[in-house]
């Protein structure tokens, strides 16, 4: 992400944040809490969550 904001390189810096962000939700960082989800339901999200970041399509 650093790369992206020094290049200036708006397009690629809102997809390393959206990566990001993807990462930090499955990860239980945003969101509902995790103390909050029974397990499955936290295997669920950081599953989901990988899944997106290995196909790519987490919103940019």
């Amino acid at each position: 992400m650093a790369t992206d904001l020094r290049a200036q390189d708006a397009e690629a810096e809102q997809d390393a944040r959206d990566r990001v962000h993807t990462a930090k939700a499955a990860l239980g960082e945003r969101g509902t809490q995790w103390g909050d989800q029974e397990e499955t339901e936290r295997r669920a999200r950081w599953s989901e969550g990988l899944a997106t970041l290995d196909e790519g399509t987490d919103g940019g």
